[in-house]
């Protein structure tokens, strides 16, 4: 395993509600990646096909239209548009850590694949908590989501947008000994100016210190929104404010808490790029290890049940998302 390599935080636009459209832009986006020395990349969350914006604009009725249209475009696990995905990873030997919507039949999931150089599914999690009114359109995962694997590159973990914020959630990451975290956001356009906690400035606040908390490298993609953009989701004048075009604020942090790389403009498309050397995270945790010398046992303690939680239990049978050429049991019996 390297000490050092090269990381990359995608900052760019889906082609918005349409699935194979940006299949099509990531694997353009891997490739890019590849030709700039970069072993991971990662994309934010729900990439494919896009954050679901309208979500937030209109009434429930007013988003029929949208919901339709965003089931038809959310990939499953073992189908054509991850196989894709899986396919530019291995040819490109790139690490690639990808941000969707899953469907798993009449369910839709806020989903992180973090695909190895050789195209092999090292972690498939799902956001455990969606946020506010994302709760209309997306399903819950359970403690067996709140992983860190081993991986070529060291210990790699993911967890979505506001996630972020939640204290156990964090903390039952970092005592799994966590090296790289993905930390998957949207953009920042939904009512910019008006809700401070919404915005860039808060939430790569949180990522940052997350980095510090946890002594470890993380990586923050997020998406961008063109007019174009804007104009797919805002369908009266009312809703013009409530979304910004832009917004695109993609960061990398060391273990101390340091941006690394160079940022964009909100409104560019591109990647974030940083040399990352995971040795440095031994002198991080020198002064600070959360779960290790500096956590105090005797006055709390954190409760993660990491069993999966399915809603019907066959014996001797698979609970988890099936990839058809990964059928690898965990230790609990499920697929990974």
């Amino acid at each position: 395993m390297p000490n050092t390599f090269r990381v990359a935080a995608v900052q760019a636009e889906p082609v918005w509600l349409d699935a194979q459209a940006t299949v099509d832009k990531t694997i353009g986006l891997i490739e890019d990646a590849a030709a700039q020395g970069v072993a991971l990349v990662a994309f934010p969350e729900t990439w494919i096909p896009g954050y679901p914006a309208f979500l937030w604009l209109g009434s429930v009725f007013g988003q029929v239209p949208y919901v339709a249209r965003y089931h038809a475009n959310s990939p499953t696990t073992d189908g054509e548009h991850l196989a894709a995905v899986r396919d530019a990873a291995r040819r490109t030997g790139v690490t690639v850590a990808l941000g969707y919507s899953e469907k798993d039949h009449g369910t839709l999931y806020m989903a992180q694949t973090v695909i190895g150089p050789d195209g092999e599914i090292l972690l498939h999690r799902r956001k455990l908590k969606p946020t506010h009114v994302e709760r209309s359109l997306f399903g819950e995962s359970d403690g067996s989501h709140l992983r860190v694997v081993d991986s070529p590159l060291g210990r790699i973990g993911a967890l979505n947008c506001w996630e972020h914020l939640q204290p156990l959630v964090k903390y039952a990451m970092y005592a799994q000994h966590e090296q790289v975290h993905i930390a998957a956001w949207p953009a920042f356009g939904l009512a910019k100016g008006i809700a401070y906690a919404l915005g860039a400035e808060a939430n790569m606040a949180v990522t940052q210190t997350y980095a510090l908390e946890g002594g470890c490298f993380v990586i923050a993609p997020t998406q961008v929104i063109s007019e174009r953009g804007v104009e797919a989701f805002v369908t009266t004048d009312e809703q013009r404010p409530f979304l910004t075009a832009g917004s695109g604020n993609s960061r990398i942090f060391g273990p101390d808490g340091t941006p690394l790389g160079e940022p964009l403009d909100e409104h560019a498309e591109g990647l974030v790029v940083a040399d990352i050397d995971l040795s440095l995270i031994d002198l991080a945790k020198n002064a600070a290890d959360p779960a290790g010398h500096y956590a105090r046992t005797d006055a709390t303690r954190l409760v993660h049940d990491d069993r999966p939680k399915p809603a019907v239990v066959r014996p001797g049978g698979s609970t988890g998302p099936h990839f058809p050429d990964l059928d690898e049991p965990d230790r609990d019996g499920a697929a990974v």
